[in-house]
């Protein structure tokens, strides 16, 4: 796209079918959505009349033009696409996996328009485990899509779940990527969160997904399905700062036969982070944490994002090229990392 090296692939970017925003401001116009965390997040980006809330609702459902404009301005070569949070897992069953068919094969339509611009994740709806399995299936074999895309927690139920565990099966079969990606926290734990306006992307995110996939982990998941991959956003929801409280606390934990439900691990909680774990920068560009990540977790394990449309800051992206890496390291960073994980152009 340019004289540059390397091309820049982000990799957690987000859309919305236009069925599925109908779907959401009905409920909400009618009252009859009662989750705190969704009418908090979605009440504001479908309802408010700010510019903000009105870009991202308009450019979530654009596949087209206008996401290519934006594209093309911040310098951003192929966006890895992935329907927005909650997706279809605040749905009942039915309306989960008709929402989640219909947002795969629409993005396999935009994907197939623009070759050269667009990957896309399968959608799936969990709440319906072996459906949901079909579809990875279907999502990479026939539609050619290049990696799952789960939002976190399903109506306060976390995938750690041995009833969730053929969708980890289908994933591992397929050699394709589960991107582990935000939603607002559960009932059970949004309240002070919500009451200090710190349960979305400020810091409520990062609580709820850092834990989900603490339980994916500690539940013995990577054991059961050791070439499983996981893809996380927002640096890794910080876990990558934990790296040795985590390792020493379970430990402890483990010695003191504290939980009855933990069971000893074949690995250490770093170990799985670093060897099934990959972490992307999206919403988080900022050198120094980049950096961190990269050291404790392996320069292969990080992945360039920017999070679109909700943080669309193409300034964001000159940050990122200003890595203190060597050349080969920025286009592995930028490209070839998410080429690999991805399967992309193969």
């Amino acid at each position: 796209m340019s004289d540059r090296p390397y091309l820049r692939i982000a990799t957690e970017e987000a859309f919305a079918p236009p069925e599925l925003i109908t779907l959401w401001r009905d409920g909400l116009s009618r009252g009859t959505i009662d989750d705190p965390g969704f009418v908090s997040l979605m009440g504001f980006y479908l309802q408010d009349p700010s510019p903000r809330a009105r870009f991202i609702a308009d450019r979530l459902q654009d596949l087209g033009e206008h996401r290519l404009a934006d594209m093309d301005a911040a310098g951003v070569d192929r966006q890895i696409i992935s329907i927005t949070s909650p997706g279809p897992q605040f749905l009942d069953r039915a309306d989960g996996v008709a929402i989640a068919t219909l947002a795969n094969d629409r993005l396999a339509e935009a994907c197939g328009r623009h070759p050269d611009r667009f990957s896309g994740l399968t959608a799936i709806a969990p709440q319906d485990p072996g459906h949901a399995a079909k579809e990875i299936e279907r999502g990479r074999t026939e539609l050619g899509l290049n990696g799952v895309i789960v939002n976190s927690h399903i109506n306060g139920e976390y995938l750690d779940d041995p009833k969730f565990w053929p969708i980890f099966e289908a994933a591992e079969a397929m050699d394709t990527p589960i991107y582990l990606h935000p939603n607002t926290p559960s009932r059970r734990m949004i309240e002070p969160l919500l009451e200090a306006g710190l349960d979305g992307a400020i810091y409520g995110f990062a609580v709820e997904t850092g834990m989900h996939l603490l339980r994916i982990i500690t539940s013995g998941v990577f054991d059961r399905f050791p070439n499983l991959k996981i893809v996380v956003g927002h640096l890794g929801e910080a876990l990558p700062f934990w790296l040795y409280r985590l390792d020493y606390m379970h430990a402890a934990g483990l010695r003191a036969h504290r939980y009855p439900f933990m069971k000893p691990l074949q690995r250490k909680v770093s170990d799985y982070l670093r060897e099934n774990v990959w972490v992307t920068t999206s919403g988080m560009a900022w050198n120094p944490a980049i950096m961190f990540c990269r050291e404790v977790l392996g320069p292969d394990r990080v992945l360039y994002a920017m999070d679109y449309p909700y943080q669309y800051v193409p300034d964001e992206v000159a940050t990122q090229d200003g890595l203190p890496v060597p050349p080969a390291e920025l286009k592995a960073f930028y490209q070839t990392n998410a080429e690999t994980v991805f399967h992309l152009g193969g």
